[in-house]
């Protein structure tokens, strides 16, 4: 309302300032035709006598004769007449004389001046004529001043300023009702979209119905529906997480607890029952890292400006830092990168290659050959990573990227949490990638499976 209204309020006191302007002049020119006139019947009586052969100016105007030209009893006009060397003829004496100049192109056809002036204290408007009077023998010219008092002209247009000023308090305030209509109107589906998320039961992220939306609020209501779905994914996910913890976490602990209680009672040798509290341990140490790493990824999924990285420094790390756990399974090692700028936090990067080439150790065949590839094409990165494991099956490919999902290869004892190629999965969706398993075939038989990761680059090579 404000805004809409100060700029009008503002336009409307200029408008009216010169809209009283503008009826102060036309009143001038109204009543200045009224001062020439009698200006004129003035003239029309003045008289020439000779004396001792020079002439005199007469005028036998009375004031009374003037009444007739006055508008109404509020103004009073007053007349001096000036005979041709400057001496008064007639007239108030007390009004000032004229000093000014007759311009060259004036609204009438006569020699008349207008402008304001004061008489006694008094504004006044005057009008001056000079008159041709002529006798025989001669001319001369003789000055006529009328003045009016300005009672008349300020009525007419204080009454001009008054009607206008209603005129746009008028308008001031119809526009004020209009806006009010008008912005509680366009407002009504922001007030039921309010009043509709403020009645949702606590933990309701359905999408907002769109229908009947106003065209502007689409966009609105498009963003707030893409929100709630990415809040409701991040409270599935720790929904998800707090099940899968309670859960998972639950067995170990309690296999933990019964292996305790077996080692104080003296079931097992103080030796092997401290290695089995220690590989309990270690499971769920690796079991509750994989959970907090996979809990992780939906963190690095919300953050931006993910820095871009060479994927082949990281592989190559992960690589080394893995090597102690390769020359245990006297694995045949392989690796071949070349550089590999992809966006993504290092956490990430780390996470994926670490994961894939853990598993590919693991589920692969002791004494069998591991081999680690990366390179890139025209928009992407790709790394392979191969083991000589017993491949997988075509039920277990549909699952495997589900969490839990133990028990890689087929047949394979070596079980897992099944955390590890979820949490591959769940990276590369958020770094825009996919990944694939395909059983590598050789002769017809299964010699192992091919893990591959693709990745965009960064930047596209010229």
């Amino acid at each position: 309302m404000i805004g809409i209204l100060a700029p009008v309020l503002v336009f409307s006191l200029v408008n009216t300032t010169v809209l009283y302007r503008q009826a102060l002049k036309a009143a001038d020119t109204a009543y200045d035709r009224t001062l020439l006139a009698t200006a004129k019947s003035i003239g029309d009586l003045l008289e020439v006598s000779l004396e001792a052969d020079r002439p005199h100016l007469k005028s036998t105007l009375l004031y009374s004769a003037l009444e007739a030209f006055e508008a109404d009893n509020r103004s009073r006009l007053y007349y001096r007449v000036t005979g041709f060397d400057g001496e008064i003829v007639s007239g108030f004496d007390a009004l000032p004389a004229w000093h000014g100049r007759i311009p060259q192109k004036g609204p009438y056809a006569a020699l008349v001046d207008f402008y304001d002036d004061h008489y006694r204290g008094t504004p006044v408007r005057v009008a001056v004529l000079l008159q041709p009077v002529t006798w025989a023998g001669g001319q001369g010219m003789a000055t006529i001043q009328v003045a009016e008092t300005l009672e008349l002209r300020e009525t007419l247009a204080r009454s001009l300023l008054l009607d206008t000023l209603w005129r746009q308090a008028a308008l001031l305030l119809l526009i004020a009702g209009v806006v009010v209509f008008v912005v509680q109107r366009a407002t009504r589906p922001v007030q039921d979209l309010s009043l509709a998320l403020r009645s949702r039961a606590e933990g309701d992220l359905a999408p907002l119905d769109d229908s009947g939306v106003p065209r502007e609020l689409q966009p609105l209501v498009a963003a707030t529906n893409h929100l709630m779905g990415r809040l409701s994914r991040l409270l599935d996910h720790q929904t998800r997480f707090v099940r899968d913890a309670s859960h998972q976490l639950r067995t170990p602990l309690a296999v933990l607890k019964t292996q305790v209680q077996s080692a104080q009672r003296g079931d097992l040798e103080p030796q092997q029952a401290l290695g089995e509290i220690g590989d309990t341990v270690d499971r769920a140490t690796t079991l509750a890292n994989q959970m907090l790493a996979l809990a992780k990824v939906e963190q690095v999924r919300q953050q931006a400006d993910a820095p871009v990285l060479d994927w082949a420094e990281i592989v190559r790390a992960v690589a080394l830092d893995l090597s102690a756990l390769i020359v245990e399974h006297q694995l045949d090692f392989d690796i071949d990168t070349q550089p590999a700028p992809v966006r993504g936090h290092e956490w990430a990067l780390r996470e994926l290659s670490r994961n894939l080439i853990h598993n590919a150790i693991k589920h692969g065949r002791d004494g069998g050959r591991l081999a680690i590839h990366l390179v890139t094409d025209a928009r992407h990165a790709a790394l392979t990573v191969s083991d000589s494991g017993m491949g997988i099956t075509d039920e277990q490919r549909h699952r495997l990227f589900q969490p839990f999902s133990a028990g890689l290869g087929a047949g394979n004892a070596r079980g897992g949490s099944g955390l590890g190629l979820a949490i591959c999965h769940e990276i590369v969706s958020t770094l825009g990638g996919q990944i694939e398993l395909d059983n590598r075939i050789v002769r017809g038989a299964v010699e192992g499976l091919d893990a591959t990761v693709r990745l965009p680059l960064a930047t596209t090579p010229k």
